[in-house]
């Protein structure tokens, strides 16, 4: 390995992502800063404290690993000999300078000289043969856990080309999720390591031992190079995969237009109640919107929609929300209202309509809306021009341009949660509270009715537009603080709704009036997490992974989406590796064909929402599960 840091390509790699704000550091970490910071996020994944020691090879192993290494047992043998009782953090910092992670490019190289007719892979059969009588051997088992990496391998043959990709991504993910916990937890952060002074001198970890003085002959067996050496690439990433599962679902052209969801013959005859409301993305992707408690008087039949608002058409603008899927999660409220059972969910779908049809006992309900997140995402094309929102006539008078009017309106039609065409200072409090994280107080609305036109103490849309235009004149015509208000509300710079999705939600009761009302905007997560998995659970296709009975794979399938869900029954955390690649026409919530998860013991978590890239093609969702050791 190189003997400066700066040399290691995989931990410079992630300096943006530990590079401190620039409000709280003046000058750019330096490449010594930021090999420290990579030696204590991965010390800090094995062990609680950087004063514990490590006290095994296989501790040693696991935190090279977490440092994107992937050393052989020769390597393993070379810094813990048998007169090794332990190494400190110090001597961990030292050998990973002296070790260098394996290049893909070397990766390549290593195995190309196996390949003579350089089709990119090698047959089971050669491999069996190279590995088991070559260089450092590999055990029968450890050949045959090469052979099912169900992502590298295919028809009797290795696909190595797949493999170093596979290689050089987990590696990278394994790091980074490492740098990610750090970043989380400020302690950590904050704590002093080992004995790391700048400029400070090595030592070397003790005892090593001195090069053996054997002279290793060189023959033409020895395919594999000492430099980037394949073969222990193999074998630790087989260390890191345990186990696979994989599923393959063909979904043919339209499936996800099925007309399913259909209304009640007698529906004009029940009584209904609505509300609108939203899902926005924040800057980290999070989704939020709000949550509804809904009341049944008696034991009814139910009908629950849920769709995307359908707002003013402004011709040439395009309305991407309209495209986005919606669901409707149903809980219901027993003793108290953390206590929630999961009823159902609208997974009926006709066009843009999706619901639910069924009886419902009297009580509180819970409604909590979803959408996968497949299609609201980050808007990456750039906004050419920006939209004007106000200006001066003849005589200096501000005044709002017709377009943002439009968009004003927009915005109050979203807003107005029960469609009255007011806006109450609790449906007010709502919009505050997505644009300025306050509240508006008795006394502020009554300062607000008093300035501006409101019927029924509630404010209308003309009190709306001159509000906004209040907070133009205050600024003295400086959009800035309009702008802040249309980017909370998910507008570009051109006035495109692009970063939220409105949307209304129907209740039809057969037997009594149903009440439902918004109490909360909150992120997607929470019960909305607990009731997915639960969902799945119930009614998903379950693969326990090969040799890991505790873990399992939970895969749900409807008309529009497919959701996965991992299950760790053991009583330690798992990582579980998700390869996509082999998927044809697909998105998926997190917008990455490979990542890795974490998955805490004695716990469930939803891993993936899968969508059709193009509905009216066929999609092919092909997804493979590996256990990271």
């Amino acid at each position: 390995m190189a003997s400066s840091p700066g040399n290691d390509a995989a931990f410079s790699s992630q300096k943006s992502t530990l590079s401190e704000s620039p409000r709280t550091r003046k000058f750019p970490l330096t490449e010594e800063e930021i090999f420290y910071m990579n030696c204590r996020a991965a010390y800090l994944t094995v062990f609680k404290s950087s004063l514990e020691n490590i006290i095994s090879k296989d501790q040693l192993y696991l935190a090279l690993q977490h440092a994107g290494r992937n050393p052989s047992q020769k390597t393993i043998n070379k810094y813990w000999t048998p007169q090794t009782a332990k190494l400190n953090f110090d001597d961990f910092c030292i050998i990973l300078r002296k070790e260098k992670p394996t290049s893909k490019a070397e990766l390549l190289k290593s195995f190309k000289k196996l390949d003579v007719n350089d089709v990119g892979s090698i047959l089971h059969t050669d491999l069996y043969k190279i590995l088991t009588k070559r260089g450092e051997k590999m055990t029968r088992e450890e050949v045959n856990a090469i052979i099912n990496l169900a992502d590298v391998n295919t028809d009797g043959k290795f696909d190595y080309l797949k493999f170093c990709k596979l290689y050089m991504t987990t590696n990278e993910q394994c790091l980074k999720t490492t740098l990610e916990k750090l970043e989380i937890d400020s302690k950590l952060r904050r704590q002093q390591f080992g004995s790391h002074i700048e400029g400070s001198p090595e030592r070397d970890p003790s005892p090593v031992p001195k090069p053996s003085p054997r002279i290793i002959r060189k023959t033409d067996q020895e395919t594999f190079s000492n430099k980037g050496d394949a073969r222990s690439s193999l074998l630790s990433t087989t260390k890191k995969f345990k186990t696979s599962v994989s599923f393959t679902i063909t979904m043919g052209v339209n499936s996800s237009r099925n007309s399913k969801l259909t209304e009640p013959n007698s529906l004009k005859e029940w009584q209904c109640a609505q509300s609108k409301g939203c899902f926005f993305l924040e800057e980290d992707n999070e989704i939020i919107s709000h949550q509804y408690r809904m009341q049944i008087a008696q034991r009814s039949m139910v009908y629950l929609t849920i769709k995307p608002l359908n707002l003013s058409q402004v011709e040439g603008k395009p309305s991407p929300w309209l495209s986005i899927d919606t669901a409707l999660y149903i809980l219901k409220e027993n003793e108290s209202q953390a206590n929630l059972q999961l009823v159902c969910f609208t997974e009926l779908r006709n066009r843009e309509v999706f619901g639910w049809t069924g009886e419902l006992e009297p009580g509180m309900y819970w409604l909590i809306p979803f959408t996968t997140g497949c299609k609201l995402k980050k808007e990456i094309k750039p906004v050419i021009e920006e939209a004007q929102l106000v200006y001066r006539d003849e005589m200096g008078e501000l005044f709002l341009t017709k377009e943002f009017r439009s968009t004003l309106s927009d915005v109050f039609e979203v807003i107005d949660l029960d469609g009255n065409g007011l806006l109450s200072i609790e449906e007010y409090n709502f919009f505050e509270l997505r644009t300025s994280g306050e509240k508006c107080d008795e006394d502020a609305w009554t300062v607000c009715r008093e300035n501006f036109d409101t019927e029924k103490n509630e404010l209308t849309r003309q009190g709306f537009m001159d509000l906004n235009l209040m907070e133009a004149n205050d600024r003295e015509g400086d959009p800035s603080d309009l702008w802040v208000t249309l980017h909370s509300m998910g507008y570009n710079k051109a006035l495109e709704l692009t970063e939220a999705c409105p949307f209304v939600i129907s209740t039809y009761a057969e037997k009594c009036k149903p009440r439902i009302k918004a109490v909360h905007m909150e992120a997607c997560s929470g019960q909305l997490e607990k009731a997915i998995c639960k969902s799945v659970l119930n009614k998903g296709d379950a693969k326990v992974m090969d040799g890991s009975e505790n873990i399992i794979v939970h895969t749900y399938k409807c008309d529009t989406w497919i959701t996965s869900v991992i299950e760790n029954k053991s009583e330690n955390k798992v990582i579980i590796h998700i390869n996509n690649e082999l998927s044809k026409n697909c998105i998926n919530n997190r917008g990455l064909n490979i990542f890795a998860v974490e998955v805490a013991p004695k716990s469930t978590m939803v891993c993936q929402h899968v969508m059709p890239l193009n509905e009216r093609q066929e999609w092919i969702y092909n997804c493979v599960y590996s256990l990271i050791s």
